[in-house]
C-alpha cells in the first residue's frame, strides 16, 4: 500500500470516527444519524459539478450500494435499541474486514498475499477483542450479537460492492456523489414515513450534525472510494476499521470513558495489523 493511499485511509478512519461519535454522544440517535446521511448533499452537489459522472455501467453498483448503505444504517439504529452499540460495534466493524478478505479472494478472484492476510486477521483480532472489554454485554446478548454481526455482513457488502463500482465508474468521486444524494434521499423519505419530527427539528437541533457529521462523513467515504481504486477493497477496509482506535481515543479523551488496560492492549494488537498493512504492496 503506497504512502499516499495509507494516509488517505487513515484520514478517512478518524472522519468515520468523529462522525461516530456526534451520533452516539447525542440523545436523539435518529436525529442525529439523519443529520450525517442527509447532511451528504452539500458537498456530494459540489462533486457532482467538479467531477465526471460515472459511466453508466456502474449505475447497478449504485443502486445496490444505495440500499445496502440504507441497510446498514437501518440496522445502526435498530442495534441502539437493544443497548449500548459501543458494546456490540466492535464486533461489526472487526468482521467485516475478514468477510471482504473472503469475498476477495472468492468472488473477485484477488490474490492476497501471506503478509497481507496476517495484517488484515491482527487488526480484525484487535478490533474484535475491544468487543471483549467493553463489559462483555454485546457477547452475552445474543440478539446484540446477532445485530452486530448483521451489521458486519452489510459493511462487507456495501464495500465490496462500492469497490467494484467505483473501478468501473471511472470516477471515484462522481460515482460517491450519485450513491450520497440517492442515499439521503431514501433516508428521508424513511424518516418522513417513520419519524417525521426528525425532519422537522433537522435544521434547528439537528443543524449542527447535519453540517459537521454530514460533511466528515461524505468526505471520509470520498476517500474510501478513491483509495478503493488504488489498493485492494480488502486491504482499504481493514485499515478503514481502524476508526475505532480514533473513537476510543476520543471517548477517553473527550467523554470521560475509562481507560483499561484491556482497551490499550486491543489498541496495541490493532497497530501491529496496521503496521503491517503499511508495507505491503508498497
Amino acid at each position: 500500500m503506497t504512502p499516499l493511499v495509507f494516509l488517505a485511509v487513515i484520514a478517512a478512519a478518524m472522519l468515520h470516527a468523529i462522525w461516530n461519535a456526534l451520533v452516539k454522544g447525542g440523545a436523539d440517535k435518529r436525529l442525529n444519524m439523519a443529520g450525517v446521511v442527509i447532511g451528504h448533499i452539500p458537498l456530494a452537489l459540489v462533486a457532482l459539478v467538479l467531477s465526471p459522472s460515472p459511466d453508466p455501467a456502474s449505475y447497478p453498483y449504485i443502486v445496490a450500494g444505495t440500499l445496502l448503505h440504507f441497510g446498514y444504517q437501518w440496522f445502526l439504529l435498530e442495534s441502539y435499541k437493544i443497548g449500548d452499540l459501543t458494546q456490540v460495534y466492535p464486533i461489526a466493524r472487526g468482521v467485516a474486514p475478514l468477510l471482504v478478505a473472503g469475498g476477495s479472494v472468492l468472488l473477485l478472484g484477488v490474490d492476497l498475499s501471506g503478509l497481507e492476510l496476517i495484517a488484515i486477521g491482527t487488526i480484525a483480532a484487535g478490533i474484535l477483542s475491544i468487543s471483549l472489554v467493553r463489559g462483555a454485554d454485546g457477547l452475552r446478548n445474543g440478539k446484540a450479537t446477532w445485530m452486530a454481526l448483521t451489521t458486519g455482513c452489510f459493511i462487507a457488502t456495501y464495500s465490496l460492492v462500492d469497490g467494484t463500482g467505483a473501478r468501473i465508474s471511472g470516477s471515484a468521486l462522481g460515482y460517491y456523489a450519485w450513491l450520497g444524494i440517492a442515499n439521503a434521499v431514501i433516508f428521508a423519505a424513511f424518516m418522513g414515513a417513520t419519524t417525521p419530527q426528525v425532519l422537522r427539528d433537522l435544521p434547528t437541533k439537528g443543524l449542527r450534525v447535519f453540517l459537521i457529521g454530514g460533511g466528515a462523513s461524505f468526505v471520509a467515504y470520498s476517500l474510501v472510494m478513491w483509495s478503493f481504486t488504488q489498493a485492494p477493497i480488502a486491504l482499504v477496509t481493514a485499515l478503514r476499521e481502524t476508526s475505532i482506535i480514533f473513537a476510543l481515543l476520543i471517548g477517553v479523551m473527550l467523554m470521560g470513558e475509562r481507560l483499561s488496560l484491556g482497551k490499550v492492549v486491543s489498541t496495541m494488537i490493532t497497530l501491529v495489523g496496521v503496521i503491517l498493512l503499511r508495507f505491503t504492496r508498497s
